[in-house]
């Protein structure tokens, strides 16, 4: 087995899907097969369960993917090393961000980082708010910028950098720009575009149980960008954070209906790990990470 095979199956095991590892190894779905056929003659155990509907690890493919990863991490740290010198700091930072954050959040951030670290380079996984924790937790990024989490985690670390207020957002172009009265009101008049899951729409689902509200829901969608599309279609009013409004492409082209403080704020921010761990150049990524989040906090 070489490293080629062994970051391949890392790919795999991480997406378990044959077709999207494949594109990201610049491959043909049936070379990665055979390629994995091969590695499990190698070592002589099954590595992966699949049928025609799914792929997953064996408990031996589990701990072949803990070794290929160890294999992997090791064989860059030391690239990084012949190549940058022992106390440089650099490598791959991945961070997972929202369309709208990374026109908002993460540039500051970003320019800092590559004044002060120019070794690091960033590698982002967009999505939507809800997989931000996610994605931490299971270690698929080692950055997230997302709304920070209520009720708080004892392995995780948050840094704020804004707050800002869940509103309802109505086409300018489209039948919703005149509603008037309260957020229950609001409610009565319009069908709404709401997240399927989150903080706002578990924030959302708590006060119509509260009032004993009945909305219409023309639609359920991921994602603050893919809920303004549906709500300028003119479908309804889409339930999202104010930010995403005040700049980017959307800027201009919705009328802001207010959610009231029942629903209350957003709290955004960077959330990460708070154990330093991996390899010898993520823990210096991290502590570097870190160190310019501290000043960003102590900035605000």
């Amino acid at each position: 087995m070489d490293f080629y095979e062994l970051d391949s199956f890392i790919k795999l095991a991480e997406t378990l899907n044959f077709s999207k590892a494949a594109d990201l190894r610049n491959m043909s779905p049936s070379a990665l097969s055979r390629m994995i056929s091969r590695l499990e003659e190698e070592t002589g155990v099954p590595l992966l369960d699949r049928d025609n509907r799914k792929v997953l690890l064996t408990e031996q493919g589990k701990k072949f993917l803990a070794f290929a990863r160890e294999a992997s991490n090791k064989k860059r740290d030391l690239l990084q090393e012949f190549s940058q010198g022992k106390d440089t700091v650099g490598g791959d930072l991945k961070v997972y961000a929202s369309v709208t954050a990374c026109y908002t959040v993460l540039p500051p951030f970003i320019k800092e980082l590559s004044k002060s670290y120019p070794g690091i380079h960033l590698s982002v996984e967009t999505g939507g708010e809800s997989g931000a924790f996610n994605a931490v937790k299971e270690g698929r990024v080692h950055l997230a910028v997302a709304a920070i989490p209520e009720e708080g985690n004892a392995a995780i670390e948050s840094t704020s950098v804004i707050k800002t207020p869940l509103i309802y957002a109505a086409s300018a172009d489209g039948p919703w720009t005149k509603l008037y009265g309260s957020p229950q009101d609001i409610l009565s008049s319009a069908p709404l575009v709401l997240p399927k899951t989150g903080l706002a729409r578990k924030r959302f689902d708590k006060w119509i149980k509260s009032r004993n509200v009945k909305p219409k829901i023309a639609a359920e969608t991921e994602g603050n960008e893919a809920l303004l599309a549906i709500a300028q279609l003119g479908l309804g009013i889409a339930l999202v954070p104010r930010i995403v409004l005040e700049n980017g492409p959307y800027k201009g082209k919705f009328v802001i209906h207010e959610a009231g403080n029942a629903l209350g704020y957003y709290d955004v921010g960077f959330i990460r790990k708070k154990e330093i761990s991996g390899t010898k150049s993520e823990r210096k990524i991290m502590q570097a990470v870190n160190e310019i989040l501290n000043s960003f906090s102590d900035n605000l």
